[in-house]
């Protein structure tokens, strides 16, 4: 992509009443532009790419007129343990199968130390899932301290009879990698290896080595000494060299019954990486509320700034190597920028924050930070609205606001719905576990209302070829290819970003704040 900067559109003119009463489409052009450009590096974290990134969203939330969002700045900042795997000085056996670095297992640590050694028996334990409420446990009888676990990603899937378990065909965040981790580190396991299928894990291998491969990062504390992945190819290879059937072991798991299964073998070798703190920082802005009282609730809207920065190996190869995700998610911070500079000049009862956060590719990490030390009371925060990985096809006739069901925001969102003549894109089961995947999850695990706004699917021109155009984005998602093209229809953007402007404005005027409905786990959090 060519360094073109293009100039910010900021001027009054935007302002003039207008029956549509939609987001500026040259503003939100202008941000994705240059926020896409690969001047910012593909806004690494812990690059020089996102500095520039932090810089550029903290000076325009200042020339747009919005107030600091902490004190008198608008950085929150958030320190990061960098960990990048030295590949030539690290290597994992399993008795005689020694697998290929990147082609069959993708490795590090979650430790502070730069150099771990690692000797200890595998072990099978199935999905890897403690749920109480579900009567399940994975980890029936052992031990995890020295010991390094093997499991599936994803979660039970549902059965004849019982048919709604573990979400019924929507995945749980039991069957997020995220919580794999999360639930062996809690047991002390030496090591994690997940085994990798395209169907599980709802994206393919390549994935897996874009995030893997590259420096990892991760709040500081100390985490399970080796976590990783392997592929499923690896994984026969490794049971069948136990003397096991993966197979039958894949079955055995999706019952209650299932009891962890030693593979009889160990997992020996070194893992060496470089490691650093690197500060980066939420950029958090805010309209100020009109009304006395209801000024000190807030709705936020969110979406995070960051991507996978450069490869310089693919680089020094005569490669692409800059990320610029233009898609995920160049457009959802432009939109957020464009939000800003309409919600400036017409605020609402309650406060509005915009806030970019950091490290999204990296875990939710810029998220967590946030709701861990909340800039605002989260018993004060009516609700967070996530944009991540806009529209580009074109405009369409529905909207996702699948995760609304789960609170009051169904209904304001159906409300804003009708009121722009379009309707709710139609509910499938989230077998990728989408909910659990972005920004909002953090804020709904703290019991803060949210949901991520999605595009729609029903095209308003050409619905058989825009429809294609969408569903190729897969094959460029994490990769270098992920780049901005400059004939790309933003109305579907322009749509997207405009209803979520316009949903905030109903639940920053509305008289009360929006509720969980009855039953939802994240409810309870709230009721605390």
């Amino acid at each position: 992509m060519s360094r073109i900067l293009t100039p910010l559109l900021m001027g009054a003119a935007l302002w003039g009443q207008s029956p549509a009463l939609q987001v500026p489409e040259g503003a939100l052009r202008a941000h994705l532009t240059f926020l896409s450009d690969d001047l910012l590096e593909g806004r690494g974290t812990g690059q020089r790419g996102g500095e520039l990134t932090m810089a550029y969203l903290e000076a325009q939330s200042r020339a747009l007129g919005l107030k600091p969002g902490n004190g008198a700045s608008f950085r929150q900042e958030v320190r990061i343990s960098g960990i990048a795997l030295k590949a030539a000085e690290s290597a994992l056996t399993f008795r005689d199968l020694k697998p290929v670095y990147s082609e069959d297992i993708v490795f590090g640590t979650g430790t502070s130390s730069p150099k771990v050694t690692v000797d200890a028996p595998v072990v099978f334990v199935g999905y890897g899932i403690t749920a109480p409420e579900e009567g399940w446990d994975d980890y029936k009888g052992v031990d995890c301290r020295g010991k390094v676990i093997v499991m599936m990603v994803n979660d039970p899937q549902p059965t004849a009879e019982q048919p709604n378990r573990f979400g019924g065909k929507s995945l749980t965040y039991y069957g997020r990698w995220t919580y794999k981790l999360e639930e062996a580190e809690r047991r002390g396991a030496t090591g994690v290896l997940m085994i990798h299928t395209t169907p599980s894990a709802s994206y393919g291998w390549n994935v897996v080595q874009s995030s893997w491969t590259h420096e990892r990062f991760q709040l500081a504390h100390e985490g399970n000494p080796l976590q990783g992945w392997i592929t499923d190819g690896f994984a026969r290879k490794l049971f069948a060299a136990a003397g096991k059937d993966l197979d039958q072991l894949r079955a055995a798991a999706e019952r209650k019954d299932f009891k962890p299964v030693e593979l009889g073998l160990n997992a020996s070798g070194t893992v060496v990486s470089t490691q650093r703190e690197v500060v980066q920082a939420n950029i958090a802005a805010v309209v100020p509320g009109t009304d006395p009282k209801l000024k000190e609730e807030v709705v936020i809207y969110s979406a995070h700034w960051d991507h996978l920065g450069i490869d310089e190996d693919l680089q020094k190869a005569g490669k692409d190597g800059i990320y610029n995700g233009s898609v995920d998610n160049a457009s959802g911070s432009a939109a957020l920028l464009a939000m800003a500079q309409f919600a400036v000049h017409q605020p609402a009862k309650r406060s509005q924050m915009f806030l970019w956060v950091c490290a999204e590719e990296q875990g939710l990490i810029g998220s967590s930070a946030y709701a861990a030390k909340p800039l605002w009371p989260l018993a004060k925060t009516a609700a967070d609205l996530n944009l991540d990985s806009l529209n580009f096809v074109g405009a369409t006739k529905d909207m996702g606001i699948q995760g609304s069901e789960r609170t009051s925001l169904e209904g304001s969102a159906l409300k804003v719905l009708k009121g722009m003549g379009l309707k709710a894109k139609a509910v499938e089961p989230d077998t990728a576990g989408g909910y659990f995947r972005s920004d909002h999850f953090c804020f709904a695990k703290v019991g803060v209302p949210a949901f991520s706004i999605e595009g729609g699917h029903d095209y308003v021109k050409d619905p058989a070829g825009s429809k294609a155009k969408a569903e190729a984005y897969g094959a460029r998602y994490h990769q270098v290819t992920d780049a901005l093209d400059l004939t790309w229809d933003l109305s579907g953007m322009v749509q997207q970003a405009t209803f979520a402007w316009k949903l905030g404005q109903a639940v920053a005027n509305a008289p009360a704040l929006p509720t969980w409905k009855a039953g939802d786990p994240f409810g309870r959090a709230r009721s605390k």
